[in-house]
């Protein structure tokens, strides 16, 4: 059975939604959803039984602050942004991307 390329976003989630708020400014989960949809070229798509439980984990490891607004159409929604922790794990989740992205190519080139 082919895979999807959501497949390929298993461990990179938190890569893309600290990069995205670090970006994009504070986002509520549905707007995390759509930045990552349109940047990737529709590429990536994220769902929101995994975006989610995500947001969640983060928040409690202090890595993304999140409080209750009302949006643009009036709707309150939880609104995220990066905290300070957040900003050194996407370091962290950066260098490793970078490494695991470089082994990769390094074992498509061998020949």
């Amino acid at each position: 059975m082919p895979k999807s390329p959501n497949d390929k976003l298993r461990g990179t989630l938190t890569l893309l939604i600290l990069r995205t708020l670090k970006t994009r400014g504070p986002l509520h989960g549905y707007g995390l959803l759509e930045n990552i949809h349109a940047i990737s070229n529709e590429l990536l798509q994220v769902e929101e039984g995994s975006l989610y439980p995500a947001l969640h984990r983060m928040e409690q490891d202090g890595w993304i602050a999140a409080k209750w607004e009302i949006t643009e159409k009036g709707r309150k929604a939880k609104m995220y942004s990066i905290a300070a922790a957040g900003e050194k794990q996407l370091a962290t989740e950066y260098e490793s991307w970078d490494r695991l992205t470089r082994g990769v190519a390094r074992i498509l080139r061998y020949s």
